[in-house]
C-alpha cells in the first residue's frame, strides 16, 4: 500500500512510544487528505444500508479493516478489533470492508456467513470489485486504516500485532479532537446480522466431524456454539461438551469451555481437540467426562524463533497459533498449525512438541520437511505412510511423509492466487507454465483417505471430490449445485469430512449440519439430530436499536 499521507502514516507505523511529536503547524494542515467515500461495494451487511463517511460517520474515528474471508491473518486480528471497540463504544466506528481473494468470496451470502461465524459485530461492506480496495491503494490483507473525526486520513498499518499502536493512535485522536469540538460520542447502533440468524439451531457453523467406526459414534465440532457433540451415527445424542460459551476452562463437561473448536482425532474414549481461537490442543477424556490442556499456554505465539524450533519443547509452555486439525498416528499428535503455516508433531509419551513440516513461510514448495513451504493447513489424513494435508490457502493437496527423511510433495495445487474448479490429473511434472489442464481446487479445507483414494471438502467449490493416489486423477464425487446457480444447494462451504462403514459425513458448515453420502449409491442425505439442542441463548441476544 502507498503512504497515504506521509507523516502521520509513519506515525500510525511507530506510535509515540519513541517521543514522536504531532505538530500541528499550518504546513501539516495544509497536507491533510480527505479520506476517499466507501462508494462501489456490491452490499452492506451488519447496518440497514450504506454508510457515508461524511455524514452517517461525522465526527466518529473510522478504522477501515481490509480483509477476507479465508485470510488466517484476517481473523487473529478481530479479536482486536472487537476489543477497541468495547474501550471506546461511543468513538470508535471500526467498518469491515471485504476485499476477496477466491471468486466464492465475491457473494454476499458468503460473507454474510463469515459475519455470524466469526462473531463480527460491525458494518461489513462486500468490496466485490476491489473499488474500495483500489481507492484507498491497499496491496496486502489485513490492512487497516485509520480515518479522523474530520473525515481525514491519519495513516495506515497492516498484519497482526497492531493492537497497542493502533490504541496509542486513537488515544491521541480522541484528545485532540475533544479539545476541537470536532468529535461525536452519541453512541450508534447497528442492524447486526446476528439478530436474523441467532443460532438457535442444534449446530451452529460446524467445522470438523470423525466418524469414528469402531465406538460407533460421530463427534462433531460445532465450532460457533463452542462445544463438542457426541452422537452415535445414526445421529442419536449422546453428549455436548462445554457450556456453548466462547472461553477457556477445563474441567466437567458441563463446566469447561472451548473457542471455535476445530479438528479432532479419536482413541478409544479420548479426543484431542483443536482448540483453535484458543490456540491450545484440549483433551476429551470421555469416561471421566473432563476437558483438559495438552498443549499450548493459551496464548497466540507470534514469533518466528517459536516457528522454527529444532529441539521439543515442553508442549504446555509455549503459544500455538490456530490449530485447525489434528491426526493421531501411534504416539504422535500432528497438528496443522494454519498460523504458523506448519506441521508440528506432539509426543503423547514425553509431552514434548516441535514443528515437523514447514519452515513458517507461507507459500507453496516441496522438498525435506523442515524446508518445505504450506499457506494456512487447515486439514489432515493419513494412509499409514503419510499425512495428506488440505493446504487451504493454495487450495492444495499435499503429502506429508512420516518418515523423517522423506520429502514434501503436492498432489494438486500451484500456488496462492492459483485456484479453481476443475477435474483432472494432479499436478504435471516438468509443465512450469501450466500448459497443461491440471486438477484445481478453491480453498479446501478438508481431506480423509479410504481405499487408497483422498475425499476432499473442497469448500469454496462447495463440492466432494476425490483424488485417486494411484491414478494421480481428481474428480468430483458430489456437486453443490448440480442443477446451476438457482437450483438447490446440496452443500454450502463444506469444511470437514470423515468416513465410516461405507459412508462419507461431511461438515456442511454453512448450512449448520452433517451430510452423510453413500459411496455404493451417491446418495445424499442429511443426519438427523435427535436429543441435540443448542446451548442456551447469551443474555445480550435481544436486539438493540437498529440504526443505519
Amino acid at each position: 500500500m502507498s503512504r497515504l499521507d506521509e507523516p502521520r502514516a509513519l506515525a500510525l507505523r511507530l506510535g509515540d512510544e519513541k517521543g514522536e511529536k504531532d505538530k500541528k503547524d499550518d504546513k501539516e494542515e495544509k497536507k491533510k487528505i480527505a479520506a476517499p467515500e466507501l462508494t462501489g461495494g456490491a452490499a452492506w451487511l451488519n447496518t440497514g444500508g450504506p454508510l457515508s463517511l461524511k455524514k452517517d460517520l461525522k465526527g466518529k474515528i473510522v478504522v477501515l479493516d481490509f480483509w477476507t474471508l479465508c485470510c488466517i491473518n484476517c481473523i487473529h486480528i478481530m479479536p482486536d478489533l472487537a476489543k477497541l471497540e468495547k474501550k471506546y463504544p461511543n468513538e470508535l466506528v471500526v467498518i469491515g470492508v471485504h476485499s476477496p481473494k477466491f471468486d466464492s468470496e465475491k457473494l454476499t451470502s458468503s460473507i454474510r456467513k463469515a459475519v455470524l461465524r466469526y462473531q463480527i459485530e460491525h458494518p461489513v461492506v462486500n468490496d466485490a470489485d476491489h473499488a474500495i480496495w483500489d481507492r484507498y491503494e491497499v496491496d496486502a490483507w489485513p490492512t487497516m486504516v485509520v480515518i479522523d473525526p474530520e473525515g481525514n486520513l491519519v495513516g495506515f498499518t497492516s498484519g497482526e500485532g497492531n493492537y497497542e499502536l493502533l490504541d496509542v493512535v486513537i488515544k491521541k485522536l480522541i484528545d485532540e479532537h475533544k479539545k476541537k469540538k470536532t468529535l461525536d460520542e452519541r453512541p450508534l447502533r447497528f442492524d447486526l446480522a446476528r439478530y436474523r440468524e441467532s443460532g438457535d439451531t442444534p449446530l451452529f457453523f460446524p467445522g470438523k466431524v470423525v466418524a469414528d467406526e469402531k465406538s460407533k459414534r460421530l463427534f462433531i465440532a460445532d465450532s460457533t456454539h463452542h462445544r463438542i457433540v457426541v452422537t452415535d451415527l445414526d445421529g442419536n445424542g449422546l453428549a455436548a461438551i462445554g457450556t456453548g460459551a466462547p472461553g477457556r476452562a477445563d474441567g466437567a463437561f458441563d463446566a469447561a469451555q472451548f473457542d471455535d473448536p476445530q479438528g479432532m482425532a479419536v482413541s478409544g474414549d479420548l479426543v484431542y481437540v483443536a482448540d483453535r481461537k484458543n490456540h491450545l490442543i484440549r483433551l476429551i477424556d470421555l469416561k471421566a467426562k473432563t476437558v483438559s490442556t495438552v498443549a499450548g499456554n493459551g496464548e497466540q505465539d507470534h514469533e518466528i524463533e517459536s516457528r522454527r524450533l529444532v529441539l521439543p519443547v515442553p508442549a504446555t509452555d509455549i503459544g500455538l497459533n490456530s490449530p485447525w486439525d489434528v491426526h493421531l498416528d501411534g504416539d504422535k499428535l500432528y497438528i496443522a498449525m494454519a498460523g504458523h503455516h506448519q506441521i508440528w508433531a506432539l509426543d503423547l509419551k514425553d509431552k514434548k512438541l516441535v514443528p515437523y513440516a514447514g519452515n513458517g513461510r507461507e507459500t507453496i514448495g516441496d522438498g525435506a520437511l523442515r524446508k518445505a513451504m504450506f499457506a494456512q493447513p487447515s486439514g489432515l489424513t493419513s494412509d499409514g505412510k503419510a499425512l495428506y494435508v488440505a493446504d487451504s490457502e493454495i487450495s492444495a493437496l499435499r503429502k506429508v511423509p512420516l518418515d523423517p527423511d522423506g520429502k514434501v510433495e503436492t498432489l494438486v495445487g500451484r500456488g496462492l492466487f492459483v485456484f479453481g474448479d476443475v477435474d483432472g490429473p494432479g499436478q504435471v511434472e516438468g509443465d512450469p507454465l501450466m500448459e497443461k489442464p491440471e486438477a484445481r481446487l478453491q480453498h479446501a479445507l478438508g481431506v480423509v483417505h479410504v481405499d487408497g483414494k483422498l475425499y476432499v471438502a473442497d469448500t469454496y467449490n462447495n463440492k466432494i471430490k476425490v483424488f485417486d493416489l494411484k491414478t494421480r486423477q481428481l474428480t468430483t464425487l458430489v456437486s453443490g449445485r448440480p442443477f446451476g446457480m438457482f437450483g438447490p444447494t446440496v452443500f454450502n462451504e463444506p469444511a470437514g469430512i470423515s468416513y465410516a462403514n461405507g459412508k462419507l459425513y461431511v461438515a456442511d458448515t454453512n448450512a449448520h449440519r452433517i451430510r452423510v453420502i453413500d459411496l455404493v449409491t451417491k446418495a445424499v442425505t442429511t443426519l438427523q439430530l435427535k436429543g441435540v439442542k443448542p446451548p442456551p441463548a447469551p443474555k445480550d441476544a435481544a436486539p438493540e436499536p437498529k440504526k443505519k
